[in-house]
């Protein structure tokens, strides 16, 4: 039974959230503090002179809002969201959080895993605690 868990959320339409969640209930002491990561991309500078200035701050507030309804669905969880890169800022985050264990959801890997790695396998390698990793 694990006692700090984290979530890493992707809302990709392709993935189902579903089981991550179930299983950090299962995992979870009665008391655990579980935490809902989701990791929102750097947009490029170029790329943000096209969009409403407003619009980065609203995209947040809508991530947090989902997270936060998610979030009500386990016990003792929370929604937080965090900017980066996604394999390297959930490393970051469990660095300085110290959870003792990461849930991880992964796709089937393809060519492109292979030659360039996924967010669940870089985690994988480098994380500081127990990854399970869900398909």
């Amino acid at each position: 039974m694990y006692h700090n868990i984290v979530v890493p959320i992707s809302f990709d339409p392709d993935r189902d959230i579903s089981a991550p969640l179930k299983l950090a209930q299962l995992l979870a002491t009665p008391e655990a503090k579980i935490t809902l990561l989701h990791v929102v991309e750097q947009v490029p500078a170029y790329a943000m002179s096209y969009m409403p200035v407003e619009y980065m701050a609203q995209a947040r507030e809508a991530l947090e809002s989902e997270l936060e309804g998610l979030a009500r669905t386990l016990p003792n969880a929370t929604g937080v969201v965090i900017e980066g890169h996604s394999g390297r800022s959930i490393l970051d985050w469990a660095e300085q959080n110290k959870p003792d264990l990461v849930i991880i959801a992964s796709h089937r890997p393809g060519m492109q895993d292979l030659l360039l790695g996924s967010t669940a396998s870089q985690v994988v390698r480098h994380a500081p605690c127990a990854v399970h990793v869900v398909r």
